[in-house]
């Protein structure tokens, strides 16, 4: 496990480009080793422009060295508030090359999945750049109501994007741990990629699966309704899946939008429901 940056509080960033505007931000992380595992195979990042979760896969310590090169190789590249696609990009590839030497012999390999936002900018505007490999998810709450901004990708997503499974039996079958998308594995990553604006009042929830097998969507969304601050829902969450079941390690950062320019015509890409 490894945690890089610290929760804050209204904390403003300067925008290139827009004339002195500033975005202002909350953020918070928490992550819980749960009841049934003997170690902490998540790592997460916080603190612009990076908001990310890592949960990691592989043998013994191969998942944990799996998910701390992603975040460390992020880390590497922030060489501002704010960064690029194609920077994201290119330490996700470092960290495959990474992910390869440390998982050495092992036959089974090491990879991990990754998903979180990234700040970038453009002819002044600053907007989320939402990106995703494997099934940790990335959620959005815009005038209260929470939708999610990635897509799994796992055997029961294509299960039910095929209409062989309902949604809301995907986390109790049998394969749901079972991902077609890592870092690592040997194969280039492939994340997908959304743009969406940063708006005053929104949130942003990034978590491992160990939030969302035990809490489901419905439950996220109720407790983020009745706790207000980054970092207590952070923990919030965290804790009331460790309560639930605690059947994997549990790993939330929140972002919380506390003010930013007006958006103008940056583009929306989420996801179909």
């Amino acid at each position: 496990m490894t945690e890089l940056g610290r929760a804050a509080t209204a904390h403003a960033i300067d925008v290139p480009g827009a004339d002195g505007a500033t975005l202002t931000l909350s953020w918070g992380a928490a992550t819980d080793v749960g009841r049934r595992r003997d170690h902490n195979e998540d790592s997460y990042i916080v603190g612009a422009p990076f908001f990310v979760v890592a949960d990691g896969m592989g043998g013994h310590l191969a998942g944990d060295r799996a998910s701390d090169a992603v975040v460390r190789r992020l880390e590497q590249a922030t060489e501002s508030a704010f960064t690029t696609r194609q920077s994201i990009q290119r330490a996700l590839l470092l960290a495959t090359a990474d992910i390869e030497r440390a998982a050495g012999g092992n036959a089974i390999g090491a990879g991990t999945t990754v998903t979180g936002i990234a700040l970038v900018a453009a002819q002044g505007q600053p907007a989320a750049l939402v990106f995703n490999v494997g099934d940790s998810r990335t959620y959005r709450i815009e005038g209260g109501v929470l939708r999610r901004v990635t897509v799994d990708h796992s055997v029961v997503q294509e299960m039910v994007d095929a209409g062989l499974l309902r949604a809301e039996d995907a986390e109790r079958h049998p394969d749901s741990n079972v991902i077609t998308r890592a870092v690592g594995f040997g194969e280039p990553p492939e994340p997908d990629w959304w743009t969406l604006p940063l708006r005053a009042g929104d949130r942003y929830i990034v978590c491992s699966d160990g939030l969302t097998k035990e809490l489901g969507d419905a439950g996220i969304a109720r407790i983020a309704a009745r706790v207000p601050a980054a970092q207590d829902l952070a923990e919030r969450l965290v804790g009331d899946a460790v309560v639930a079941g605690g059947r994997d390690n549990v790993t939330v950062v929140v972002l919380q939008v506390d003010d930013a320019p007006d958006d103008g015509d940056v583009e929306d890409t989420l996801p179909r429901h």
